[in-house]
């Protein structure tokens, strides 16, 4: 089927090259006609007329004929990128099923365990796991602070560069601990934000 495909988009009638200058000399052709025989058969008006018309249907086909070109190729490019990031987001996932293979620290395997459990209440504790895993973090890098919003407020971009993530997060895991089972949290959502600490903590080395 690919096979066949390719034969299609490889002729020359859906090469628009190959058709604009297939136009021109058809057009030529036709004006060397009525130049040479004289007819009279079409006013000047008329063949003025007749002209621009061809000459606007060729550049409609040409036009349309290079989109279809161009979208085939970005339909191909997507597909492309989309499978690749598919397989990329299914390694990733298997390496963190397999925690112990990607970190020593106990608290992130404890995080991974609850975001890879079938019970939707454990989805908010990897959050919270996490959250609690990220005040440490802060504590062991000198920033000062009864809470970890206390820290945040403390650190500065060049000191903490994932500092604008860090207050996300955050933000989520507030929002959990005081909406409770209000707040509705899926599986997916809760791996985008165990995504965003893991980036946090792979910068100081921490997981």
């Amino acid at each position: 089927m690919q096979t066949a495909n390719n034969n299609i988009f490889d002729s020359k009638w859906l090469n628009p090259d190959y058709l604009f200058q297939e136009g021109i000399a058809f057009f030529r052709e036709i004006g060397d006609f009525f130049q040479n025989n004289g007819t009279g058969i079409f006013s000047s008006l008329d063949t003025i007329l007749f002209f621009l018309t061809l000459f606007f249907i060729t550049i409609i086909s040409y036009t349309s004929i290079r989109m279809f070109e161009i979208r085939a190729k970005e339909q191909k490019h997507l597909k492309y990128e989309l499978e690749h990031y598919a397989h990329h987001q299914a390694e990733k996932e298997k390496k963190m099923q397999k925690g112990d293979e990607i970190s020593k620290n106990p608290r992130w395997i404890k995080t991974l365990n609850y975001l890879f459990s079938q019970h939707a209440s454990d989805w908010k504790l990897a959050v919270i796991e996490a959250d609690s895993m990220l005040e440490v973090l802060m504590g062991d890098l000198g920033f000062k602070g009864a809470t970890l919003g206390d820290k945040l407020k403390g650190a500065t971009q060049d000191k903490f560069k994932n500092l604008t993530v860090a207050w996300e997060v955050h933000t989520i895991r507030n929002r959990i601990a005081h909406d409770g089972a209000s707040f509705l949290f899926s599986q997916y959502e809760a791996k985008r934000v165990i995504a965003m600490y893991e980036q946090i903590f792979r910068e100081f080395g921490y997981i």
